[in-house]
């Protein structure tokens, strides 16, 4: 899952981040209301983490426009703001969740994980396609009840495929999701090609009852066999 924690507090953000990361989330960062405007309209997050006061601008701008553009991103307001009107704006606004500073990077990741599983996944804590199911919180694959072994970047992607199954997923999308930004530094995206070629052929030794089918020149989808 992908996250972007906007905050201008450097060593926060870096606490945050770092704490994100060992949950094994693709995590990316912003520290003013400029930078944070031109990822959240450039880039798809899972949930975005954001903080009210911003230099050069208000988080509550980021949420009225996002909102305005009918993005519907799961959002945590992190803020050292504890005003009732805050709150209320906020989710007003379209804020999935609000949180105090200081706060605990547990209760944080917990936070997290809640509004993933309550917007996601039906608050589930496991999605399934098939004879295939995933355990989000413990990172492992089922098919037919038994494990098979996923890479980190494996199980991103299955997982991205099986949260847009029977849609079409293009290889700039998946790589943005699962390698974030700087895939789109890469002279091509060949990386994407090869962990797939690795996950399908996982999925045909456990024979699962899915498939990740091509899209001549555009992406890939996820079907049934």
């Amino acid at each position: 899952m992908k996250i972007l924690v906007i905050e201008d507090e450097i060593d926060l953000q870096q606490s945050i981040k770092e704490s994100l990361v060992k949950e094994d989330y693709l995590v990316e960062t912003a520290s003013d209301y400029h930078s944070a405007i031109e990822k959240v309209f450039v880039y798809q997050y899972d949930c975005i983490l954001l903080d009210i006061m911003l230099p050069h601008g208000s988080g509550l701008d980021i949420l009225d426009e996002l909102k305005q553009a009918g993005k519907t991103e799961n959002i945590i307001i992190i803020s050292a703001r504890n005003s009732l009107d805050d709150k209320l704006k906020g989710l007003e606004l379209g804020a999935d969740d609000y949180l105090t500073k200081p706060f605990h990077l547990a209760e944080l990741n917990a936070r997290v994980k809640a509004v993933l599983r309550r917007k996601n996944l039906a608050g589930e804590n496991g999605i399934a396609f098939k004879n295939t199911r995933l355990d989000i919180s413990e990172r492992l694959v089922f098919v037919n009840g038994q494990n098979i072994s996923l890479n980190r970047k494996e199980f991103d992607i299955l997982y991205y495929f099986l949260l847009n199954k029977k849609r079409l997923v293009t290889k700039t999308g998946l790589a943005e999701h699962v390698w974030g930004d700087n895939s789109d530094q890469a002279d091509n995206l060949d990386f994407v090609y090869y962990q797939i070629k690795n996950l399908r052929k996982k999925l045909q030794d456990a024979q699962a009852e899915i498939e990740i089918e091509s899209v001549y020149g555009i992406g890939y989808k996820l079907m049934e066999k």
